[in-house]
C-alpha cells in the first residue's frame, strides 16, 4: 500500500490515522471499502493454482480484513496479525496455537474470568494442565517452571484487581526454559503499552474495547513476532475464524480516534480515581497511575499511560446498602464491558476466582470504567450514590 509504505517512520498519532489506509487504490476513498465476499473468482487455472494476490478466500482475509490488521502491526509491532470475532477468542486461539496434550501452562491468579475459565475446562479436557500464579511474582516465577512449560500467560494490569506484572523479567525467565509469552494487552491498548519492547512474544486485544472504542462491536486481534506467528496464523486457519466485514470496518473507524480517545479515558479515570480515594465510603483505590498502587513503579517503567479502568474497595456494607447505590446512578451503567465512550460500573468478588493467592479485603470491590462525559456530572452522579449507600448502611 502507498500509505503503509511510510508507516514505519511516522509518529504514533499519525501512524493511527494513516496505517492500514490507500486511498489512492480505492478511488480516492478516505477509508477502505467494505469488502463482503466468500468466493474469490480466478481468471485463470494458473491463477488458481498458483494465486498471485493477497485475496484468495473470504475466509482467509479480504481488503476490508487487511486494512485493519496492517493497522494494528503498524501500531502494535509483530510479523502478522490476525482478526478474530472477539477479544475471548483472541485468547483461547492464541494458547491453542502452543499447546497440546501433556503441556503446562502457567496463568496469573488475576486473569480475565473467561481466560480461566478456558484453562480449567476445554485445555484440561485436551490434558493440558494449568498453574495459576501470583501475579506480582516476577522472576521468581521460575520455581514454577517445568521441562512441560510451554507458556506463560501475563495479563498486566490484571482484571478487577489491577496488579501489574513485571513482565521484563517473566519474558526471561520463560525464554530461558524454552517457554513463550502471551500478553492480554487490552487495558492499555497498543497506544500505552508495546508488547514486542518487553520480551512479549505474542499479544492479543479485545478490540471490542478501545480500538472500537463505541461499545457496539465485538473483535479480537493477535500478533505475534517472527519466531511465533506461523503457528498463530495457522492456528486460525484451522479453526475457520473470520470476522465480519461491517464490524472490521467499525473498528478501523474507531481507531483513528483511539489517540484521543485513551488519553481523555486516561485523564478521566485518574480524576475521578483520586476524587474516590478522598471519599470516606472507600477503602483504597486499584489503580496503577497512582503513586499509592504497590506496582507504580513498575507501570511507570513500562507503560506510556494508563486506560480508563480502574476499580476501588468500598469499606464494608450491606447488599441493600450497594443496591441504592448503584440502582441510582444515571450515568454510571452498570454493564461487563469497557472502551467505550461511556461509564460504567460493576461489583465484583475477586475471592471466588482465586486459588494461587488469598483475596481477603473485608470491603466490596467496584470496577469503574471512566467514560467521556462531563467530570463533574459524573462526580455528582457518584456523589449521590455514595449519599444512598450511607443512608442505606
Amino acid at each position: 500500500m502507498a500509505i503503509g509504505t511510510k508507516v514505519g517512520a511516522m509518529k504514533e498519532k499519525t501512524k493511527i490515522v494513516h496505517a492500514g489506509r490507500d486511498p489512492k487504490s480505492n478511488h480516492g476513498a478516505v477509508n477502505p471499502p467494505v469488502y463482503h465476499a466468500s468466493t474469490i473468482l480466478y481468471p485463470t487455472y494458473e491463477d488458481l493454482k498458483h494465486p498471485k494476490t493477497r485475496v484468495q478466500y473470504g475466509r482467509r482475509g479480504t481488503p476490508t480484513v487487511f486494512a485493519l490488521e496492517d493497522a494494528i502491526m503498524a501500531l502494535e509491532g509483530g510479523a502478522g496479525c490476525a482478526i478474530v470475532p472477539s477479544g475471548l477468542n483472541a485468547c483461547t486461539t492464541a494458547l491453542l496455537a502452543f499447546l497440546s496434550a501433556g503441556d503446562h501452562l502457567l496463568m496469573p491468579d488475576s486473569a480475565y474470568g473467561p481466560t480461566r475459565n478456558f484453562c480449567n475446562t476445554f485445555l484440561k479436557r485436551m490434558g493440558v494442565e494449568t498453574t495459576f500464579y501470583d501475579p506480582t511474582i516476577g522472576a521468581d516465577i521460575a520455581a514454577l517452571m517445568t521441562d512441560q512449560t510451554k507458556v506463560v500467560f501475563v495479563e498486566s494490569p490484571g482484571s478487577l484487581t489491577f496488579e501489574v506484572q513485571d513482565i521484563p523479567a517473566i519474558a526471561d525467565v520463560a525464554h530461558a526454559n524454552g517457554a513463550k509469552v502471551i500478553l492480554d494487552n487490552t487495558w492499555a491498548s497498543p497506544l500505552f503499552f508495546k508488547p514486542y519492547e518487553h520480551g512479549v512474544d505474542v499479544s492479543i486485544q479485545a478490540a471490542t474495547k478501545y480500538v472500537v472504542g463505541h461499545a457496539d462491536t465485538m473483535l479480537g486481534t493477535i500478533t505475534a513476532n517472527e519466531e511465533c506467528w506461523p503457528l498463530v496464523h495457522a492456528a486460525h486457519g484451522q479453526l475457520g475464524l473470520c470476522a465480519g466485514p461491517d464490524d472490521i470496518f467499525l473498528a478501523l473507524r474507531g481507531l483513528r480516534t483511539l489517540d484521543v480517545r485513551l488519553k481523555q479515558h486516561m485523564k478521566q479515570g485518574i480524576e475521578l480515581a483520586t476524587w474516590l480515594g478522598e471519599r470516606d465510603e472507600v477503602s483504597h483505590v486499584l489503580h496503577p497511575a497512582l503513586p499509592s498502587h504497590p506496582q507504580h513503579d513498575i507501570w511507570a517503567r513500562d507503560f506510556l499511560g494508563a486506560s480508563g479502568l480502574f476499580s476501588v474497595v468500598l469499606n464494608p456494607v450491606e447488599e441493600d446498602a450497594l443496591a441504592a447505590m448503584l440502582d441510582g446512578l444515571e450515568l454510571f451503567g452498570m454493564g461487563y464491558s469497557w472502551g467505550g465512550f461511556e461509564s460504567l460500573v460493576v461489583p465484583s468478588n475477586p475471592a471466588r476466582y482465586r486459588t494461587a493467592t488469598t483475596w481477603d479485603v473485608p470491603g466490596r470491590l467496584l470496577r469503574f470504567h471512566a467514560g467521556l462525559e462531563d467530570m463533574d456530572d459524573l462526580k455528582a452522579d457518584l456523589d449521590k450514590g455514595l449519599a444512598r449507600l450511607k443512608a442505606a448502611g
